[in-house]
């Protein structure tokens, strides 16, 4: 049995090939909803040897076959056996020839990219992954063409998080290099960071600094998480702020969030100068952004991303709603009437990348999607990519029970209609503005064209 998918790409093939070549690739091609983490990229499509980790401690490796490889053209990988850890996967025949021929197109020179498996798994499984990964491939290469940033060497905190490790991604196979700070002991591509007295020689030779460490938000709202999410931000990011200034770096892009605007605004749209609203993570954001900010005072351009609810089964709210809604459980919270300003993953990891060169951004940026929507209409949007009802009304009990009142108040019930003015100001162009395009390419629900 075998399977074949292909699509013409607005990028010449030295870029779309090269692409490949970079570290990150496979990261960036993973399908969210599919098992499984990257443990280890291929150095070479000729003869290297990629590692997936799987649930119960298997392991996918896929060796590249230097007899199928064309530099430029093509490459081979196949999925070989390593003892114990394989050992459920022994009867699964895989082996992927990944093609790529120079096309013309309407654009200029473009790319068909050809995948072929030879496999027993079935096409209806496999087909939504290959989608998934040629729309991957053509946005990235697109974005990358329209940022068209020189290359720079760029410290991340929190790499290893689900923002982090698809923006690192993103970057390395855009052509720069990633450092991660880490607070254990420090590899390849890595450097020690202590958040509460980082080394002096920390950020030399470094760019650009984008700052995403920080505890979780959720959990129960008490004295002790309360203090875990102040002082994870305020004191490390002034800290690594005025570190930045001090080292000459040029960009320093911090996390934020849209919960700055407080629990509930109503109806009101809220751009990046609205007043900040009231509670204890509205407090928290205000002081975590002027220490953030504190640092353009040295003159390096500073940059605040006020994240709305981020859309990936990987993480955040959709990690724990979709299996609820799978199972037909479903439905609006508490009457489904307040504001949800969301933002697909992707789009996120744009924003980011585009704080770190567009010199136009400055401040905060409010990262949401052009057009929020009511509780409602999310749980109506999810239920009906996933094929299921929405008809179950949740109370605000089961929230109230595992966040506390103030958590469930800040967070599960927020209502902030968030408006992107200052990207929209830019003509920043998101890759999916609406939320059942995001929900489908993040849930592998995608429509194709002809079918």
């Amino acid at each position: 049995m075998s399977i074949q998918h292909w699509s013409t790409i607005e990028a010449p093939i030295e870029a779309v090939f090269g692409w490949h070549e970079r570290r990150g690739a496979l990261q960036r091609l993973m399908p969210p909803w599919m098992p499984g983490r990257v443990r280890r990229e291929a150095g070479s499509l000729a003869d290297g040897r990629a590692e997936l980790a799987l649930p119960g401690g298997q392991l996918w490796v896929g060796q590249h076959d230097p007899a199928g490889y064309v530099d430029g053209r093509a490459f081979v990988d196949e999925r070989v056996d390593d003892g114990l850890a394989s050992a459920a996967l022994a009867a699964v025949r895989w082996r992927h020839e990944h093609r790529f021929d120079p096309v013309a197109t309407p654009s200029g020179e473009g790319t068909r990219v050809h995948d072929a498996v030879d496999t027993l798994v079935g096409s209806h499984l496999l087909r939504p992954m290959f989608v998934y990964r040629h729309r991957q491939l053509a946005d990235d290469l697109a974005r990358q063409r329209e940022l068209h940033a020189e290359p720079m060497t760029i410290a991340i905190t929190g790499a290893g998080g689900l923002v982090g490790t698809e923006l690192s991604a993103f970057l390395t196979t855009a052509g720069h290099e990633v450092v991660r700070l880490v607070r254990r002991d420090a590899q390849e591509g890595e450097r020690r960071w202590d958040p509460n007295a980082p080394a002096s020689d920390l950020l030399d030779g470094i760019d650009a600094v984008v700052h995403l460490a920080g505890a979780s938000i959720f959990g129960r709202f008490d004295d002790e998480h309360r203090h875990r999410i102040r002082s994870s931000r305020i004191g490390p990011t002034r800290l690594l702020a005025e570190l930045a200034a001090a080292s000459g770096v040029r960009a320093f892009v911090s996390a934020s969030a849209i919960g700055r605007f407080g629990a509930d605004r109503g109806d009101e749209p809220l751009i990046e100068s609205s007043a900040a609203g009231e509670g204890f993570l509205a407090e928290v954001v205000a002081e975590w952004e002027a220490e953030a900010a504190s640092a353009a005072a040295g003159g390096m351009r500073s940059v605040q991303v006020r994240t709305g609810l981020v859309q990936s089964p990987r993480g955040g709210m959709l990690q724990v709603l979709r299996p609820i809604y799978a199972a037909g459980l479903g439905g609006p919270l508490a009457g489904g009437e307040h504001w949800q300003s969301w933002i697909d993953l992707d789009d996120l990891v744009d924003i980011y990348a585009r704080a770190l060169v567009d010199e136009r951004l400055d401040g905060p940026v409010n990262a949401v999607a052009p057009d929020a929507v009511r509780q409602e209409e999310f749980a109506a949007e999810l239920a009906g990519v996933l094929h299921r009802p929405a008809l179950l009304r949740t109370p605000s009990l089961g929230p109230r029970v595992l966040l506390g009142h103030q958590g469930m108040r800040e967070l599960a019930l927020a209502n902030q209609r968030v408006v992107p003015a200052r990207l929209t100001e830019l003509g920043h162009r998101f890759r999916r503005p609406r939320l059942e395009d995001a929900l489908r390419h993040q849930l592998g629900r995608q429509r194709e064209a002809g079918r």
